[in-house]
Parts: structure tokens; sequence; C-alpha cells
């Protein structure tokens, strides 16, 4: 990936609004209006005092209340309180808040049942950020979170790199249209499908180009069309088969390639290389493959093409609920289905036919990683874990 690193960083940007820029990468710096909190904010429902003037066994008379959004002037007598709200601004005068639950009431007069620390249950001003303080920067990938914390400082408008546009190619004679009634010996295109959402899901925005056939002049000029985006991932054709021709027409075209094999099952016979400035990734035909190797190389690229960091792969440890024994050699990724119980996840592979079983992967909610040097590894292990990002 260091082609791709290189050349990270957006290509284009666009100002976009904060509702509709969930998941784009941040192309601007954006610096806090004031400072945050704007006054000492109380943390929770209660009395705003004097410290030293909660010991258990007082009453102090409670001369009003504040809720959240109150203006808030006089500074607070000695030997009085003031009834608080979460999020209400704290006198001046007040060092603390007691919670409502350790205090008795009757009247005006507040009896307080246990003593409190100077700043308990105050979140102090500009605590949480100084004012003109940078707290988004560029390259970083907008979430929830962030994207209210921009629309706290009032950066209601962003300025993000546009997506990375993601050519996708499927090949073969035997594929046909998913519109199409497919012939004996036919399939349908469902691996452009699956392709399409996982490129959404990393960030880019797929272009889909059809089907290329087995034939040199239509696959090359297929791949001229996907070429004018900025990356093109084909699946299909990169075996060793005599109609698998991507990598012998990439090469025709000026390709270099970096890897033609990598040691994983199911996905072995996955490429990548560098075409004309652009990445290329050719995956495996067979769906299953075709998602895995996605996963393992097309998405990161598409976060150094977007201008992030790429983004580490969702694993966890979970302990094994079968024992399991696989021939060694190669990584396997096998469609698994993992449960919390307790707290503690738990795994199990399903059972499948092989990489073209997409039925399978379906009921599966991640992939079980076998290492490549364990051949058996017994109930209870812990494992690890690749979830499906679309699903957990």
């Amino acid at each position: 990936m260091e082609e791709i690193g290189r050349k990270k960083g957006p290509r284009a940007t666009a100002v976009v609004s904060v509702w509709d820029a969930l998941g784009l990468v941040l192309a601007q710096e954006v610096r806090t209006d004031r400072e945050y909190p704007p006054f000492d904010r109380s943390t929770r429902d209660g009395y705003a005092l004097r410290s030293k003037e909660a010991v258990p066994g007082a009453q102090l008379k409670c001369i009003g209340e504040i809720k959240a959004g109150d203006t808030v002037k006089e500074a607070l007598a000695a030997g009085t309180c003031l009834q608080i709200m979460t999020g209400a601004a704290v006198p001046a005068g007040a060092d603390a808040v007691v919670m409502i639950e350790h205090t008795t009431r009757e009247g005006d007069l507040v009896r307080f049942e246990r003593a409190v620390e100077p700043g308990q249950n105050i979140v102090p001003r500009g605590s949480e950020a100084t004012a003109a303080q940078s707290i988004l920067t560029p390259g970083m990938r907008l979430g929830y979170a962030e994207l209210a914390l921009a629309a706290q400082v009032g950066a209601v408008r962003l300025e993000c790199a546009q997506r990375p546009r993601v050519a996708i190619l499927s090949t073969g004679d035997e594929v046909v249209l998913i519109d199409e009634s497919p012939g004996e010996f036919q399939i349908r295109n469902s691996n452009s499908v699956s392709l399409a959402a996982q490129v959404r899901i990393a960030g880019g925005q797929p272009v889909v180009l059809g089907n290329a056939a087995d034939r040199i002049e239509d696959l090359g000029e297929k791949i001229e069309r996907g070429l004018k985006e900025d990356a093109l991932v084909l699946s299909g054709g990169v075996s060793m088969g005599k109609y698998d021709l991507v990598e012998s027409v990439l090469k025709a075209m000026g390709a270099e390639f970096f890897f033609d094999a990598v040691a994983i099952q199911p996905g072995k016979p996955a490429v990548f290389g560098m075409c004309q400035g652009k990445p290329v990734f050719g995956l495996p035909g067979n769906p299953v493959s075709t998602m895995v190797t996605f996963e393992l190389f097309v998405a990161p690229a598409i976060d150094l093409l977007s201008g992030a960091e790429a983004r580490a792969l969702p694993l966890v440890e979970a302990r094994l609920a079968e024992a399991l024994r696989e021939k060694p050699g190669l990584t396997h990724f096998l469609p698994a289905r993992v449960e919390w119980r307790e707290q503690a996840p738990e795994v199990k592979a399903l059972r499948w036919q092989g990489s073209g079983d997409i039925a399978a992967l379906s009921r599966a909610n991640c992939f079980l990683v076998v290492p490549a040097d364990r051949e058996k590894i017994d109930i209870g292990e812990s494992v690890s874990v690749l979830l499906r990002k679309d699903l957990v």
C-alpha cells in the first residue's frame, strides 16, 4: 500500500452541511467559538452551596432554583443554597453541588446528610475546551461524535474530501445481469452488488461498470474506463485458467504488480498493482473470496485515498465454542457467528460449502481467523474474529 500512501490526501474537496457529512474525511481545521463549557456546569440535580457548609446534619435555607438555560448573575450568599438542575450554571460563591438524594427538605430548609468536596458535581468553565482551540483536524473521519462537536461550536458547513470513486468490474462469460434470467450454467452478477455495498461502507463512491466478457478487447476497453476513476476493483479472471485474462491485459497496459497471490483461504489468487497511476485490485471471482479480500486490501486503500489513515481491521478475541481442524499453510477466514454471552464473546464456525456459498455468509456476522500454523484449535481457546462491519 506504499504507492497509495504516497498519494494519500483528498484529490478534491467540497463544502457540505454537517447533516450530510457522516463518514466523510475532514479537509479543514475546526476551532471552538468560545470556552466549553462556557460556565461552571452542574452535573447533577441537587443543591449548589459552599462545600465547607455541607457538613452532615447542617441545614441551609434554599432561596430559589436554577434550571438549565437560566441566567445567573447574583452570587450565592453564605448560609444559603440554591436548588439546581443538571446542566444549569453554578452561581458564583458556590463551589459544589450536593445530589438531591443526599438531602431532605422541609419547606425552605434543606438538611444535608453527607459532606461534599470542593468542585464535586461541577464541570468547571473551559475544562472541556478553551476558546479558539483546535478540536477537529484535517484527515479525521467524521462520525456522530465528531459531527456533534462541530455542531456544538457552530461549524454547520464543513470542507470535506470527496469520496473516492471506485470502479467495479466483474468478469466472465458465465455472468449475466442481476435482472436477467441466467442460463443453465450461468450466474447473476452478485459480486457487483456486494462490492458496491462494501465500497459505500468503506467510505467510497461505487461506479459499477457491469461485466467484461472473457475477451481481451472487451476486458481492455472496460479496464480503460475504470482507470478514469480513483481506483479499480475487478472480480474474477485472476486465477491460472486459460480465460483468466486480467493480469495479462493489465500488464499490456503498463501495470506494475506488487503481489499476485496471498497466503489466505478463501482469496488466495488476489492481485494488487498500479496502472496509469491508479490502484487496481484483482479479486477472486468466488463471492466469499471477493468479500474477504475486499476487507483485507481494498477497504484500507479507500481510507488512504480519502485522505485518512487506514483503519485497523475490526478484530476481536472470542472463545471458541466448537473445536476446529483446518489444513495448515494458509490463514483461513471461516464464516462464523459471534455471540456475546454474559458479556464475553463466543464464536462458532458455520457449515459452508466453500467460497461460492453466499447463503452461509448471510448467516454469519464475522469471519473466524485460523492462523496458517494452526491445524487444530480446541474448544475454549481464544481466537481472532474479523467482524462484518455491516452487521456488528
